[in-house]
């Protein structure tokens, strides 16, 4: 089975949170709260400039993805 690109999440514990999970390198969690983003993959040696773009078109994606789900369960 392939895991989906993004996935949602939240937690009893955060309750005012909504978390955005991206599966793909760069693997991340974020916080679509405040847009913080907990990486898990170890980024050493990479382009520092070309990963700064990449990480913040996935968080567009993420809202993005978001978005579109809500209107899914509004429906």
């Amino acid at each position: 089975m392939e895991l989906p690109r993004f996935i949602l999440a939240d937690n009893t514990e955060c309750p005012e949170d909504i978390f955005v999970i991206h599966t793909e390198f760069p693997r991340f969690i974020i916080n679509l709260k405040d847009d913080e983003i907990e990486l898990w993959d170890d980024l050493e040696g990479s382009d520092e400039e070309e990963l700064s773009m990449q990480v913040a078109q996935f968080i567009e994606e993420a809202s993005e993805f978001y978005d579109e789900e809500m209107k899914k369960y509004s429906e």
